[in-house]
């Protein structure tokens, strides 16, 4: 029960905040971040808590993690949603400056974090270990799929930029775990009894993405031609649904080892394979695709507002964290804008593609913080626990960039000239536009109606005469 109402509240506060949001002209995303603050821990849970009503809001970390389901439903949705993006009609206009793109503005900005945050632990390693300065450059390269396609759903985005933006976004990801698993790879080396290994560095991460990429590419095909033997649109939808949420369940199996080597599955690359190879090999996936995009609303709402519940204010009371996150803010921030600008000119990308393409790379949120959670075990150097300074600093670029970065997206699509000043059409305005054009319509009927009838009294009266 408890949990129950703890999501009905969730969404509530989500749905009514977003409403706030839009007098105030900022993404819906941005709304339930703020909710999941207000009904978490720190606010609402915190207040059930002293007067004993339970439900009132996440009382406790637990009970968040009890939600880890509905995140990871949710992060695999969105993932097979941005496969749509991936068409092959797409991918001729876009493909290889996207990849280009994708490759060079996360390993600028992995690159660009690493000096910086290298530099600093330099001069203070009993704040920054050398080894948690490696591994947050990697932490960097990563951007939140959810947050931008969340802020492009909502108004509706169509141009150069949003063309480019999604696969770009899918491309990062891949990028960024095989960057993550060679820093990784690297910084235990620095670690009390720590080796170079190989197998950890190379194997592992490209067996991890090239793996994922398989089982995502059957799953599709499987998907495709299952989808023929159902006709009713629901059966279709339920059966896309039930693929996505199988995908996810067989990338959760995250402990399988052959001899020194780990097997490890990233759900999103998975759920995303499945989209794109569903998506150029299904005739209607079209449809099903913008039926899906619409269940879906609700499941999304969720996901922010718990990701937001599971933000640590806390940590604005650590000074130092605070100091050496603002120095990571800005080194990612300069990384992805500078990579995204200069390999766009290169690709001799359209204008508004070179100028504001980088912006929309900012927001960062699950994937940074599954990386963290990795390196949380990293254990003690120097008296320091690196894992948690990793983990600390990460959870606080994702407060900032998860509340600023939709924001920012928003601004970037608009200064692109690929929203519009009311940001989406609602459907109350597609009720009003389409009976003015049935008016329009009515009125048109009617006038030619009376033209008839001009010409029929003017022939009566010729030949009258």
């Amino acid at each position: 029960m408890e949990i129950l109402l703890c999501l009905s509240i969730a969404l509530f506060a989500g749905l009514l905040l977003s409403r706030l949001a839009k007098v105030l002209k900022l993404p819906a995303v941005t709304a339930y971040l703020v909710a999941g603050i207000l009904v978490g821990p720190y606010c609402l849970g915190a207040l059930g808590n002293l007067i004993g009503v339970p439900g009132l809001g996440f009382t406790s970390e637990e009970l968040l993690h009890s939600m880890g389901i509905i995140s990871d439903v949710a992060l695999g949705f969105i993932a097979f949603l941005i496969g749509n993006e991936f068409r092959l009609s797409q991918l001729k206009k876009v493909g290889k400056q996207a990849a280009v793109i994708g490759i060079f503005q996360a390993v600028v900005a992995t690159v660009v974090v690493d000096v910086v945050l290298i530099a600093f632990s330099l001069f203070f390693p009993e704040i920054l270990p050398l080894p948690a300065a490696i591994v947050l450059g990697a932490v960097a390269s990563a951007t939140a799929p959810a947050a931008t396609l969340m802020v492009v759903k909502q108004y509706k985005a169509k141009g150069p930029v949003t063309d480019t933006l999604l696969p770009v976004v899918a491309i990062d990801d891949a990028v960024g775990l095989v960057l993550f698993a060679i820093s990784f790879g690297i910084a235990e080396a620095f670690m009390p009894g720590g080796t170079v290994n190989v197998i950890s560095i190379l194997v592992e991460p490209l067996l991890e993405v090239t793996i994922s990429l398989i089982i995502g590419a059957a799953l599709g095909l499987a998907l495709s031609f299952l989808e023929k033997f159902f006709h009713s649109r629901s059966k279709r939808l339920s059966l896309s649904v039930a693929m996505v949420l199988l995908a996810v369940a067989l990338t959760s199996i995250q402990n399988l080892h052959i001899g020194e080597v780990h097997i490890k599955f990233s759900p999103l690359l998975t759920c995303m394979m499945v989209g794109t190879m569903f998506c150029n090999t299904c005739e209607f996936s079209e449809n099903i695709m913008d039926r899906l995009d619409r269940w879906t609303g609700p499941l999304f709402a969720l996901f922010f507002v718990i990701s937001g519940a599971e933000l640590q204010l806390t940590i604005f009371a650590q000074g130092l964290i605070v100091l050496v996150g603002v120095i990571y803010i800005i080194a990612r921030s300069v990384g992805k804008i500078s990579g995204s600008l200069g390999s766009a000119k290169v690709m001799k990308a359209p204008d508004t593609v070179v100028k504001y393409l980088g912006i929309t790379l900012l927001p960062q949120a699950g994937v940074a913080l599954g990386m963290a959670s990795l390196a949380r075990g990293m254990g003690m150097l120097n008296g320091v626990d690196v894992g948690a300074i990793i983990a600390n600093i990460t959870i606080f670029a994702v407060l900032i960039y998860e509340l600023v970065g939709p924001f920012l997206t928003k601004v970037a699509l608009q200064k692109a000239g690929e929203i519009d000043e009311e940001g989406r059409t609602t459907d109350r305005v597609i009720k009003q536009k389409t009976a003015e054009i049935a008016v329009c319509s009515c009125a048109v009927e009617e006038a030619k109606v009376e033209e008839a009838e001009v010409v029929e009294e003017e022939g009566s009266d010729s030949s009258a005469e």
